[in-house]
């Protein structure tokens, strides 16, 4: 099938996988409706609902899957249909699946509205979507907005706890600061190009027809703005408050997803609008990369709280990935799309074992609370090792090889000294997640039978068994998931017209 985006029709066609999963999240949430209130599940049993959505999120991937074999033809359009997209779209939506598989007794237990909550994350799926397929920074704005409102109300959804009601607040006050930021700039960028399109942006950049002053203006409001969203330092503050007071699900998903669309749309935006640019924006990601690498490393050293250790743990990934945006390279940009798929299963596995250590509630998050953990449940614990082993780049792992892909592209960059600082906060990072794991197995529990009780029902094991050998398989056998990375920047640097990438004409 090809589209040429000449009629309404090639649109709705183009946007199929989200469509499919907004009428999904549609679904779920009047199946809720009139279901829930009527015959809620017992406290720790799984919801149908769970079930609904997962069906929802299959439906949207089989549809992403269709949009491989589609073509486009004639003018640029708003909607990218290259393999940078499509990747995207796999990566938001096993995220979106595995956070819904893992929470199933987190939401039950903790009297959620199920259906209210399952809805909200599918339709920020649909914005992260949306986010990594569009060319046009309205769109894009809107995406935006659609991802962040609900992932606002996710954050502040179990209403009986102070701190997630606080924890929302602030998320949304500094998130409708970071979006003012990104409307600010999108409009000095269409003042100084007279276009919101992204190819349109880069040819006018190259023709010499942009007026440079508002241009750099906008480009760098823009920076300020995803940096926000990508937490990334000094804009970094919102991050570690939000993660530890959120239900631990919506933690899991906003350090995963709303990162990884985070960084898509930032790569998209700059890489394909502002190439030409790269001297003038080159700096500035360098040192973002670099700060945000370092400073929250350091500052997880110091934590006691597994979750909020995690958060500042998340930011410090942040600031490796920027690396690949430095670096702004074929290697570096397979290896980013590689490394948020890694991140992505690590990070949602690992806080899944901190939801069933603290009895699927919000206590028990301190590393003394994980003593004797190993001994009690060993198949938990080895999981969750493994998880730690990855997130802090152990060989023999998925992050070890994601980490490496992303020191090739810095090295062909010649970025020696971001090269050199990722890898020595690497092995610092080591600390904080091997304490962990050392209580785990080298510490008694804190109260005798601490752990005899820890319940985590078969559907949420499988989860986690399946996302563990999913990290072990990734880092012993990357090259499949890599090449498939390559491809897909290979679709996207074509689509960019290779500037920076040198893949095309």
């Amino acid at each position: 099938m090809e589209l040429d985006f000449t009629s309404s029709a090639d649109y709705l066609w183009a946007f199929l996988p989200e469509i499919v999963l907004s009428v999904s999240a549609m679904v779920v949430l009047l199946v809720g409706v009139f279901t829930e209130d009527r015959d809620p599940p017992a406290a720790g049993d799984p919801s149908p609902l769970g079930w609904v959505a997962l069906v929802g999120i299959l439906l949207a991937g089989l549809a992403n899957g269709w949009l491989h074999g589609v073509e486009t033809t004639g003018a640029s359009s708003m909607v990218a249909m290259d393999g940078f997209r499509l990747f995207s779209n796999w990566l938001f939506l096993a995220g979106a699946g595995l956070t819904i598989l893992l929470s199933f007794p987190y939401l039950s237990r903790q009297r959620l509205q199920i259906g209210e909550f399952y809805s909200l994350l599918m339709l920020a799926t649909v914005g992260m979507m949306v986010m990594g397929g569009t060319r046009n920074l309205l769109l894009l704005f809107l995406a935006i907005e659609t991802m962040s409102i609900a992932a606002y109300v996710l954050t502040a959804m179990n209403r009986r706890d102070r701190k997630s009601a606080e924890a929302g607040l602030k998320y949304f006050l500094l998130g409708a600061f970071s979006s003012a930021f990104l409307l600010y700039g999108i409009a000095l960028v269409w003042g100084g190009t007279g276009s919101a399109n992204l190819p349109e942006i880069a040819a006018a950049i190259q023709a010499g027809a942009a007026f440079s002053p508002l241009l750099i203006a906008g480009m760098a409001l823009l920076a300020i703005g995803f940096a926000f969203k990508v937490a990334a330092v000094p804009f970094h503050m919102w991050t570690p408050d939000v993660y530890e007071g959120a239900p631990t699900p919506t933690t899991a998903f906003m350090a995963a997803a709303v990162k990884a669309a985070s960084f898509v749309a930032f790569v998209r935006v700059f890489m394909e609008a502002f190439p030409a640019l790269y001297e003038s924006w080159y700096p500035v990601i360098w040192w973002l990369a670099a700060l945000t690498m370092v400073i929250p490393n350091l500052i997880a050293l110091s934590q006691s709280n597994v979750k909020r250790m995690l958060a500042y743990s998340s930011v410090a990934h942040g600031g490796y990935l920027l690396v690949a945006l430095a670096a702004a390279n074929e290697t570096a940009m397979a290896g980013l799309l590689f490394y948020l798929l890694v991140y992505t299963v690590m990070n949602i596995g690992a806080l899944a074992v901190v939801m069933i250590v603290s009895g699927h509630s919000e206590e028990r998050m301190q590393v003394e609370d994980y003593g004797g953990f190993g001994w009690s449940q060993p198949l938990l614990a080895t999981i969750f090792t493994i998880f730690l082993l990855s997130l802090a780049g152990f060989p023999g792992t998925g992050g070890f090889m994601a980490k490496i892909y992303l020191l090739q592209g810095a090295v062909e960059s010649s970025l020696w000294t971001l090269a050199i600082t990722l890898a020595v906060v690497t092995v610092i990072s080591y600390y904080y997640y091997l304490r962990v794991a050392w209580y785990m197995w080298m510490r008694p529990a804190p109260v005798e039978g601490a752990h005899t009780r820890v319940w985590a029902p078969l559907p949420m094991r499988m989860g986690l068994v399946g996302s563990a050998a999913v990290i072990i398989y990734l880092g012993i056998f990357p090259s499949g998931l890599m090449e498939g990375a390559r491809v897909a920047v290979g679709g996207f640097g074509r689509a960019v017209g290779g500037v920076l990438l040198g893949l095309g004409p």
